[in-house]
């Protein structure tokens, strides 16, 4: 859209608030309201705020950033009154001078993309998306509990989500947001909304307002919609899974009739490379304690690090099937992770397998169970994934010394507050016989 666009369909849909949206770096949308009347200072990058009090910019050395409203991501929220109807942009987050903040995660993607825009590469992506519809308690705040009892693709009243769902969808593709599909999972109460195929960044776009999105027709539906990768130990987790095609000369150069499996050497390659790096990668695609409780064998969830055609679970599943042609689905990542850094390392790492022309392992389905175990393991939780990263530079590279550095600091004081926590299961477990 272009600027004068966009004040015309403010003043023709009677817009009058406008939101300003933005991520920090532990992946949680923020956002600041002003109204229409500001909207020259809004399109002009003006509009700032204090970054002292945002995860991740405290001391980045400047006392407020500036919001650069991105306008094709220009959107009117549809649940939101008629009369005085709300908008919102996503935006880039700029310097005092007018540059870039390096720190930003979506300018971090930015930048991934424009190093594969410089060799030829085009990605697109989709994303599996994953979560529970859960019940609040009696003053509004989120349980783990439902009434819902639905199993894979029921249908009402078994699943007690589907008006909810239903209204998801509608009001994300009235944001211009296409879902392939959307059905009730495996496990009561979960749910699974499939975000189409686009290009990378508007992909992390989409998965952001998904997440707004869902939990606000949740809170409307008077339900709590989670994305938590674990929310009950005895349920299968949530996950969100990344499909992702490289295309090069408008052809997806993934796919390769001539190739084992239709599949060709530089997807193998850009396979491998996402392989040689996912360990430390494991704390932008799995960032919180609980992400690793999903990680765990026996609950479809990857705990190897390999690839496959046809195994149940693996970390990554290489397939030619489908219009798109052939594609990497990587499956660890959780609802937890910052898009726009989730996107950016898949990317980063995967280029450096290209380029370096890297050889693929043995798939997973040619192996016995002895093999299979043997295996090199996912990070078991949340301190090992720290430790693997820290010995990363290639993928610290990308992200910055600021945003490295943070994550690391965050992440200890997350591990050190739960490592000190006793649970009910020590309790249950140790005190009546000890």
């Amino acid at each position: 859209m272009t600027r004068r666009e966009i004040i015309e369909m403010i003043e023709d849909e009677d817009i009058k608030f406008i939101r300003l949206q933005f991520t920090d770096l532990l992946g949680s949308l923020k956002n600041i309201a002003t109204t229409v009347s500001q909207i020259e200072r809004v399109l002009d990058g003006l509009c700032k705020f204090s970054c002292s009090t945002v995860d991740g910019f405290k001391g980045c050395g400047y006392d407020e950033l500036f919001l650069m409203p991105d306008l094709d991501t220009f959107v009117i929220f549809p649940w939101r009154p008629q009369h005085g109807k709300v908008a919102r942009f996503i935006c880039d987050l700029k310097k005092p001078d007018g540059t870039p903040f390096e720190s930003d995660p979506r300018y971090i993607l930015k930048s991934v993309l424009k190093e594969a825009s410089d060799e030829g590469y085009i990605f697109e992506a989709a994303a599996k998306n994953e979560f529970f519809l859960f019940e609040e308690d009696d003053e509004g705040r989120p349980t783990n509990h439902s009434s819902d009892r639905g199993g894979y693709f029921d249908v009402g009243p078994l699943d007690g989500g589907e008006n909810a769902r239903r209204d998801m969808v509608i009001y994300l593709q009235d944001m211009d947001i296409q879902t392939d599909s959307s059905y009730h999972s495996n496990e009561e109460s979960q749910h699974v909304l499939e975000l189409s195929y686009s290009d990378v960044l508007r992909l992390a776009d989409n998965i952001q307002t998904m997440r707004f999105t869902v939990r606000t027709v949740a809170k409307r539906h008077g339900m709590h919609a989670s994305f938590m990768p674990k929310p009950d130990h005895s349920l299968k987790g949530s996950g969100t899974h990344i499909k992702m095609i490289a295309n090069k000369d408008g052809k997806n150069v993934f796919s390769d009739e001539e190739g084992m499996h239709g599949i060709s050497k530089t997807c193998y390659s850009f396979t491998s490379g996402i392989l040689s790096h996912i360990d430390s990668m494991s704390i932008i695609t799995n960032p919180i304690v609980n992400s690793y409780k999903r990680l765990v064998p026996g609950y479809l969830a990857p705990v190897n690090i390999g690839w496959s055609l046809a195994t149940e679970s693996p970390l990554i599943r290489l397939t030619a099937i489908g219009q798109s042609g052939a594609k990497v689905v990587l499956r660890n990542p959780d609802g937890a992770a910052n898009p726009y850094l989730l996107l950016a390392l898949i990317i980063a790492s995967g280029l450096e397998g290209i380029k370096n022309n890297y050889e693929i392992d043995k798939n997973m389905d040619e192996m016995n169970e002895d093999e299979i175990s043997a295996l090199k393991a996912l990070p078991r939780h949340l301190f090992e994934a720290i430790e693997a990263f820290n010995k990363d530079e290639f993928i610290k590279k990308y992200l910055g010394k600021n945003v490295s550095d943070y994550i690391i600091k965050s992440k200890n004081e997350e591990w050190s507050e739960y490592y000190k926590h006793v649970s009910n299961w020590e309790l249950e477990k140790y005190l009546p016989y000890i």
